[in-house]
């Protein structure tokens, strides 16, 4: 049985375990892939990456992660065209925002997010998904609106 003061330090425990505002998340799984930049200019790029697709995992996205590869991206699927914002929430890691329209051509790309921002990150106009890369990758290996993103979810994965 607990003392008054067992109980106070239980209580004090769970508050504040629960004062982070809900953001303390279960680490989601996420599916693991490529896709493929083909850019106009010539030249591709393959990147190895996570796929958010239901709500949740866009929601928890890249948030609290320390490092990331610089081959590696997290790819956002909204599932048809609409307009996005995103924002950089409990995201340590400055990353390149590359906005990707229905057909899988890059519409928009938002360059060195800043961590822990909350500034809303718009697309722009409707997009199906939105890649995220490390920030300064789209500059490193030129990447431009236009380039296109070849993967199953755009119908355009059998191009590789």
């Amino acid at each position: 049985m607990l003392s008054a003061l067992g109980w106070a330090a239980v209580l004090c425990f769970v508050f504040l375990a629960g004062i982070d505002g809900g953001y303390a998340q279960k680490k989601l799984d996420f599916k693991q892939d490529s896709l493929r930049i083909v850019k106009q200019a010539g030249g591709r790029y393959t990147f190895q990456i996570e796929l958010a697709r239901t709500p949740a995992q866009r929601q928890q996205g890249l948030m609290f992660r320390e490092r990331m590869a610089p081959d590696a991206g997290m790819l956002f699927d909204y599932e048809r065209p609409q307009p996005v914002a995103m924002w950089m929430k409990n995201t340590y890691i400055p990353l390149d925002m590359i906005f990707i329209d229905g057909a899988g051509i890059i519409s928009h790309i938002s360059k060195r997010a800043v961590p822990l921002s909350l500034q809303p990150i718009s697309s722009n106009g409707p997009v199906r998904a939105v890649l995220e890369v490390n920030g300064g990758i789209t500059d490193h290996l030129g990447i431009r609106v236009g380039d296109e993103v070849r993967h199953a979810i755009f119908g355009n994965d059998h191009k590789r």
